[in-house]
C-alpha cells in the first residue's frame, strides 16, 4: 500500500470510528442525568458516550428508566493510570464523581456544587488530553455552585478558562428549520446595562474571525455567509438611537469584507429573522443574550443545542435548563431530545473536522 493510500486508509477509519464522547451529566437534582443516560443508550452503536457523574446515581436512575441499559463503573484513577478501556456498543462506560450529598430529585443542596463542577473539570481534562474527541454537557445549575462557594457564571465562561482560550464564542443551532438555523452571540451572560460596554472593535473582530474559523472547519462550510445585527433599535436608526453601528459595528464588518469573510449587516435584529433573509444565510451575529436567543428557542425548544466555538476541542450542550420541576415529578417524563441533537452534532462535527472538509 503506498504512503498516500495508507493516509486516505487511517482518515477514512478515523471518520468511521465511534467517536467518544465525555457527556457530564450535570446537575443531579436535575434532569440532566436521565436525558444524558437515554441519550447515550440509544445512540450507543454510533457513539462512544462516556458518562461523568456518580456511578451509584446513574446506575440507579438506569434501572429504573430500562433495565436493559448496562452502565460500567470506571474510577478517575484508572482513567488516570490507564486510559479508556475499549468498551463495546452494547455498554456505556461512567467515569464515577461521587456526590457529597443524597440526590432529592428537583430540590437543590450546595453541598454537591462542587463535586457537580468535578465533573466538567474531568471532561475538560480528558478532552485537553485527547481522551475524548469532544465533550456534551446536561444542563448545572450555576447557582448551587455559587452557593458551595465557587464564583461560576456559566459553561461557556467557565470551559474558555480552564483551557486557557483567550475568547470564545457562543452559538445556539437548531436543524428544525429550513436552512438550519444558527445564531452566535457577540456577548454572552452580561446583565444588560453592561453589554454596550463590552462590544469593542477588537473584540468583535475576533468574534467573527472565531465564528467564520469553526463554521469552516467543524461545519464544512467553505464560505460561511454571516449577517450580523446591530445593537440598538432599527440598528440605530442612522445614528438617532445610538452610535455603536456607525462607531464599531460597521467599521469591523468592514474589515472583515477585506480578509475575505462574507459577513453583512448591522440589521435591525426585530426584522431580521425573516425566511427571506435567513435563507441565504448560515449564521446570525447577534449582539447579545436575549436578542437572538429568544427567536431560537421559540423555533425549536427542546431540539435546538448550544455550541462553543474557539474551544480547542469540540463542545455541545442542550439548549434547557435543569427543569426541577420535571425532575421532582420523577423518571420519565424528561424529553431527551435536546441531548440527542447535542451528541448527534458534536460527532458530525468531529467527523467534518477529520475529514478536512475545508
Amino acid at each position: 500500500m503506498s504512503e498516500q493510500s495508507a493516509s486516505n486508509q487511517s482518515a477514512s477509519n478515523a471518520v468511521r470510528r465511534r467517536p467518544i464522547l465525555a457527556v457530564v451529566s450535570g446537575e443531579p437534582a436535575g434532569i440532566g442525568p436521565e436525558v444524558s443516560i437515554r441519550a447515550a443508550w440509544a445512540r450507543r452503536a454510533d457513539i462512544n458516550s462516556v458518562l461523568i457523574g456518580d456511578a451509584a446515581f446513574l446506575a440507579m436512575s438506569a434501572a429504573e428508566i430500562d433495565p436493559q441499559i448496562c452502565l460500567v463503573a470506571l474510577s478517575q484513577q484508572a482513567l488516570r493510570n490507564n486510559g479508556l478501556p475499549n468498551f463495546g456498543p452494547d455498554q456505556v462506560a461512567v467515569i464515577d464523581c461521587q456526590l457529597e450529598a443524597h440526590v432529592h430529585p428537583g430540590k437543590l443542596d450546595a453541598r454537591n456544587g462542587r463535586p457537580v463542577l468535578r465533573t466538567l473539570d474531568l471532561a475538560i481534562d480528558g478532552a485537553l488530553q485527547g481522551i475524548f474527541d469532544g465533550i456534551v454537557t446536561a444542563p448545572l445549575q450555576k447557582s448551587t455552585i455559587n452557593d458551595a462557594g465557587v464564583p461560576f457564571t456559566g459553561h461557556t465562561e467557565y470551559l474558555a478558562e480552564r483551557s486557557a482560550t483567550p475568547q470564545v464564542v457562543m452559538m445556539l443551532a437548531t436543524d428544525k428549520t429550513t436552512p438550519p438555523l444558527r445564531v452566535a452571540l457577540a456577548t454572552t451572560h452580561l446583565a444588560l446595562k453592561d453589554v454596550a460596554a463590552a462590544i469593542n472593535f477588537d473584540s468583535l473582530n475576533r468574534t467573527i474571525d472565531i465564528l467564520h474559523a469553526d463554521l469552516q472547519k467543524k461545519f464544512g462550510l467553505k464560505q460561511p455567509r454571516i449577517l450580523v445585527t446591530g445593537l440598538n433599535p432599527h440598528a440605530g436608526e442612522g445614528g438617532y438611537l445610538g452610535r455603536e453601528e456607525i462607531d464599531i459595528i460597521t467599521p469591523v464588518l468592514d474589515a472583515a469584507k477585506v480578509r475575505g469573510i462574507a459577513v453583512s449587516g448591522p440589521y435591525p435584529a426585530d426584522t431580521l429573522f425573516q425566511q427571506k433573509y435567513l435563507a441565504d444565510a448560515d449564521c446570525v451575529l447577534a449582539m447579545y443574550h436575549d436578542q437572538g436567543l429568544p427567536v431560537l428557542k421559540y423555533t425549536s425548544f427542546g431540539h435546538g443545542i448550544n455550541i462553543t466555538l474557539g474551544l480547542p476541542f469540540i463542545r455541545t450542550s442542550v439548549d434547557h435548563g435543569t427543569a426541577l420541576d420535571i425532575a421532582a415529578a420523577g423518571l420519565g417524563h424528561a424529553d431527551q431530545g435536546s441531548m440527542l441533537v447535542a451528541l448527534d452534532t458534536a460527532a458530525q462535527m468531529i467527523r467534518t473536522c477529520s475529514r478536512g472538509v475545508v
